[in-house]
């Protein structure tokens, strides 16, 4: 079995506002790192714009909700990337970009080895989850790291 991911967030300036322009002026060299780690399976893909990132795939048809979403080999393998890469520097940061949502905007869940889950299939967890806690259905970092002890 691979792990899934789906993170989102809602922009707090349409894509090309300038308030946003770092983080959007920074998706292709974070995403292209993901996409360069050991453990990196496969990842939802946008228009293929330079600087867009998946930035043009909506929410509710809202264009600052904006998502990633993504398939790992294993646990250790994401916790690297998220963590130990650049990537974390940016998500330090994530206040001077993102809204406060009030709901769930994370979500881990397990697929079979070659799946490519859609977007719609994602959603579906992150509802699951924010609905019925944690389970082996959907979860976030905290559940899984302690299912390996």
């Amino acid at each position: 079995m691979h792990l899934a991911e789906l993170n989102i967030g809602r922009l707090i300036a349409p894509t090309d506002d300038p308030r946003v322009a770092e983080f959007m002026n920074n998706l292709d060299r974070v995403n292209g790192l993901g996409k360069r780690m050991p453990g990196f399976v496969w990842m939802m893909e946008g228009s293929g714009e330079p600087g867009t990132g998946n930035t043009d795939v909506k929410i509710d048809g809202d264009p600052q909700f904006v998502s990633n979403l993504t398939v790992w080999k294993n646990l250790e393998s994401l916790e690297t990337f998220v963590y130990n890469t650049l990537h974390s520097k940016f998500m330090d940061r994530k206040a001077e970009w993102f809204e406060v949502l009030g709901k769930q905007h994370f979500v881990m869940w397990r697929v079979e080895e070659g799946h490519r889950p859609s977007l719609e299939e994602a959603l579906q967890k992150l509802a699951y989850r924010e609905t019925h806690g944690d389970s082996d259905v959907a979860f976030g970092w905290d559940w899984l790291r302690s299912q390996k002890g």
